[in-house]
Formats: C-alpha cells, sequence, structure tokens
C-alpha cells in the first residue's frame, strides 16, 4: 500500500518521483496512492509513449483522468491536453496514445450512485467567477463531491479555511503556497477532513481540486 491513510496529509512533487514500468510496454507511470499493484484504489501520473496502448479492460468503481500533456485516445475518439473524463463502472476501452501522453489518473474511487460518464473540453468549457479573483470551472459534482478546475490570477489570495471531507489538489501550472510550503507545477497535495489553510499565489497558478471525497 502507498499513501493510503486518509487522516495524514500526503505532498508529492511528481517531476522528482520515478518512472515505474506498468504491465504494457511503452506505458509508465509516477504512484501517488494505491491499495495495490494492479488492482483497487489508485492515483498515478501515467505516461503513454508514442504508439502505445492498453489491452481492453472496465474500470470497477471508475476512472477519473485529466489529460495533463499530448493527446489521448480510445474508441470514443481523440482527447487532448487539458480534456477531463470519467468513465463510470461498466464502461470498457482500449486507450492508446498515437503522439505520446501525460495523464492524471484516479481509479476504483467512485461514490456509490455514481455512475455519469463524463468528458469536458476545458480549453473551451465556461469559467465562472469565483471568490475574489479567482475563476472556477466546474468539471464534476456528486452527493457532496466537487471536482473543478481554478485559475488564480497572479498575488490572489483565499481565506483561511477547513476542508470538510478532505480537499486534493494537482498544480497544472504556475505555484500554489500556503503557510506550509510552496508547491510548484507538477505537485500533488491531498488534506485530511477537518485541515485548514490559508493559501495565495505570487503568479497566474492553474488547479485541479477535488473536495468532500476524504
Amino acid at each position: 500500500m502507498l499513501n493510503m491513510d486518509f487522516a495524514e496529509r500526503v505532498v508529492i512533487d511528481t517531476n522528482e518521483a520515478a518512472w515505474l514500468d506498468s504491465p504494457m510496454q511503452g506505458v509508465v507511470r509516477k504512484p501517488l496512492a494505491r491499495k495495490e499493484a494492479e488492482r483497487g484504489h489508485a492515483t498515478s501520473i501515467v505516461q503513454y509513449a508514442a504508439g502505445a496502448s492498453f489491452s481492453e479492460h472496465d474500470h470497477p468503481l471508475g476512472e477519473e483522468i485529466l489529460v495533463l500533456d499530448g493527446v489521448f485516445s480510445d474508441h470514443t475518439g481523440n482527447y487532448p491536453t487539458g480534456t477531463y473524463f470519467r468513465n463510470p463502472e461498466g464502461f470498457r476501452h482500449a486507450p492508446f496514445s498515437e503522439l505520446g501522453c501525460v495523464l492524471l489518473v484516479k481509479l476504483h474511487q467512485f461514490q456509490t450512485g455514481d455512475s455519469a460518464h463524463v468528458v469536458v473540453d476545458t480549453n473551451t468549457a465556461e469559467w465562472h467567477e469565483g471568490h475574489g479573483g479567482l475563476m472556477v470551472m466546474p468539471l464534476h459534482q456528486h452527493q457532496g463531491e466537487h471536482v473543478a478546475l481554478v485559475k488564480w490570477p497572479a498575488n490572489e489570495r483565499f481565506q483561511k479555511h477547513t476542508h470538510v471531507s478532505g480537499e486534493e489538489i494537482y498544480v497544472i501550472s504556475g505555484e500554489f503556497i500556503d503557510e506550509h510550503d510552496r508547491y510548484p507545477a507538477g505537485c500533488w497535495i491531498r488534506s485530511p477532513h477537518m485541515s485548514v489553510h490559508n493559501p495565495w499565489v505570487e503568479q497566474e497558478t492553474l488547479i485541479w481540486v477535488k473536495t468532500g471525497h476524504l
């Protein structure tokens, strides 16, 4: 098991983590949290080399993906950088990448009753005004769980707040900061239930945020 105590705060700079082989040639990954080697709960950064493919499979308790770089593909289409999608239990595919890609992947983590197949092109989806100067792009919500992109303008500060049911962040670009540390692009932060922080940025920053799921 890796980082499966959800009562602990976890921070990983994925830029410094080593790539590990997967069962499929040309597909490597950086595990962030994992229950077992090849099954169950897992959060990872996954890289497909150009021309790499995975055999057809389904996803017990779902699959959640954010395309960080390149183009990810399956029988339903091609998904470029910035695509967010959710494949529920029962969805089968044989993914591949002709040009190569890098993904944030979460497996086996859907709540009971969450059966929506979601595809969002964040390059064209609508932004909404948030607190202060923040801009928010909602991606998914179900029974208290919320997923969104949040765009921070330079020098923006957010109020001190408590993470009821936890918070998970992946820094896509820029640098996220709080009283605990500084987190450049590529950092993954998982904060437990009732944790507290007071975040800000000094440069324009884009983060993927998931709340209410821990």
